[in-house]
């Protein structure tokens, strides 16, 4: 066989399979007594065959993963039904984290952005199809052979088929100056400039430095800074209290901000990152903040008027594209329901928000931590069947045995050229095979993730959901939120 290629699939935004709805009823149970169901009721959502299904804590989970700090909103009959705080949000003092302790929403910042686009629409001053150079005025999205036929647009932007180039971005320390807007978009900071790589509305291609053309915009028509529109336009009517997308975070909003924490738990340097790519990844807020825009969003859609945006505007942001992609928002649907969801990933803050858009029902989980993914989709189907969501049955899986002599041949070390700011340099992976399972060690994590054969020629990942699929060619492309990278094998 040709040397392999490997597909490796992250789900924090992916929901796990509801077909086996168990069709139970609860009994009618208090508030706290669903707190407490949630507590002590985490799910894993992959299970292997002939294993039995184990519930597990909350607490467990936080310590067996160096997760120092959860919060959690859960939304239910359109209310936010509770909101907790778990463990600590500061080692020095100590403070705990409750429900106001501000997080950094990461990529969940995006959803929130994309409703001064679609207010702006509203106005007449933007037109979603519209070249997107037409309401840049210092900087413009350079020309090139891919975009000679299809263009940049608002549309293609807010749901990542612009073909823009930066899938996220590092952050800066409190000693580091922060770049422009424009300094971003021209890669004078520390990430690469933003241009096209491929044709406008082609395909599916994450991109956090569209996003930051998309606050290049709303600077440009504003005349103001995209944190004060943000605050007048979006959060204050949201009721959104304590939110921002100042960056660096004011002083009057450190006392209640948590701090990050790497892989091991431990504090990050500079207790956290400043992110001036604001619409991508700068948003700090509560989950009930965040659940009080799904809220928003929930009662528009169902035809409420008078709100942030028009019921026939939220109808088309919440609308099932063909990349099951929102104007912000993703979007998916799972056994007759449809979700409006987003992941969220900093340095030292993983989160994840759910939510119906028929329904007034949904969950935002915040987490101070690297680790913070592996507790999501638990705590998300711990919710769900203390609320009898119906997203709570875990996939079983049946792993196929492979020997370890036809195993050989996947095993290497795989290079995607991009700077790691962890490990300085490239991102680096190694696969190598221990008593019939793949094993990937993750360089930048120091880590390594086991994988149980599914075929005889992809794996998964029982922890993470993570999957690999082996091609033969002599690269490895890497899929993560529906983007691919280029992995070479050394």
């Amino acid at each position: 066989m040709t040397k392999p290629t490997f597909l490796i699939v992250a789900g924090i935004l992916l929901l796990s399979s509801c077909n086996n709805k168990s069709g139970e009823t609860h009994p009618q149970i208090s508030k706290n007594d669903r707190i407490a169901a949630v507590e002590v009721g985490l799910l894993p959502s992959l299970v292997l065959e002939g294993d039995s299904i184990k519930k597990f804590s909350l607490q467990q989970a936080m310590q067996d993963n160096k997760v120092p700090g959860v919060s959690i909103a859960v939304i239910e009959n359109g209310n936010i039904d509770w909101a907790k705080g778990y463990g600590i949000a500061k080692n020095n003092p100590k403070i705990a984290v409750d429900a106001a302790t501000l997080f950094q929403a990461a990529s969940i910042s995006k959803p929130i952005s994309a409703l001064a686009i679609l207010q702006l629409m509203e106005e007449g001053k933007v037109h979603l199809d519209s070249n997107v150079n037409n309401y840049l005025k210092s900087w413009k999205v350079p020309e090139n052979k891919f975009t000679k036929d299809e263009k940049v647009t608002l549309r293609r932007l807010l749901t990542h088929t612009a073909g823009t180039t930066v899938h996220g971005f590092a952050g800066y320390t409190p000693n580091d100056s922060l770049p422009s807007t424009q300094q971003v978009l021209e890669g004078k900071g520390n990430s690469a400039l933003v241009t096209v790589d491929t044709v406008p509305g082609a395909h599916f291609k994450y991109s956090g430095g569209g996003y930051t053309i998309v606050q290049k915009v709303i600077e440009d028509l504003s005349g103001n800074s995209f944190e004060a529109y943000m605050d007048e336009r979006i959060l204050k009517p949201l009721g959104m209290e304590y939110s921002t997308f100042a960056q660096p975070l004011p002083e009057q909003y450190h006392q209640n901000a948590s701090a990050a924490f790497d892989e091991n738990g431990k504090t990050i340097v500079g207790v956290w990152h400043d992110y001036p790519e604001k619409a991508a990844a700068g948003l700090w807020t509560t989950p009930s903040d965040l659940a009080r825009y799904i809220i928003a969003m929930q009662e528009i859609k169902a035809g409420k008027k008078g709100g942030l945006l028009t019921p026939a505007t939220v109808t088309e942001m919440l609308s099932l594209g063909s990349f099951n992609h929102g104007l912000g928002p993703a979007v998916v649907e799972e056994d007759g329901a449809q979700l409006f969801v987003h992941g969220g990933k900093n340095a030292g803050f993983t989160n994840v928000f759910v939510a119906y858009t028929n329904e007034g029902k949904g969950l935002v989980v915040m987490t101070n931590a690297d680790n913070g993914g592996a507790l999501l989709k638990a705590i998300e189907k711990a919710v769900s069947n203390a609320y009898d969501w119906g997203l709570s049955e875990p996939i079983i899986i049946r792993p196929i045995p492979l020997s370890d002599d036809y195993l050989q041949q996947f095993e290497g070390v795989y290079t995607y050229v991009a700077q790691v700011p962890s490990v300085g340099g490239n991102y680096v992976v190694e696969v190598r095979i221990e008593k019939g399972e793949l094993v990937i060690f993750d360089l930048p994590e120091d880590r390594d993730y086991r994988f149980v054969a599914t075929d005889s020629l992809q794996f998964l990942n029982l922890d993470k959901g993570e999957k690999v699929a082996f091609k033969p060619s002599g690269t490895a492309h890497v899929l993560w939120w529906n983007d691919v990278f280029e992995f070479h094998k050394n």
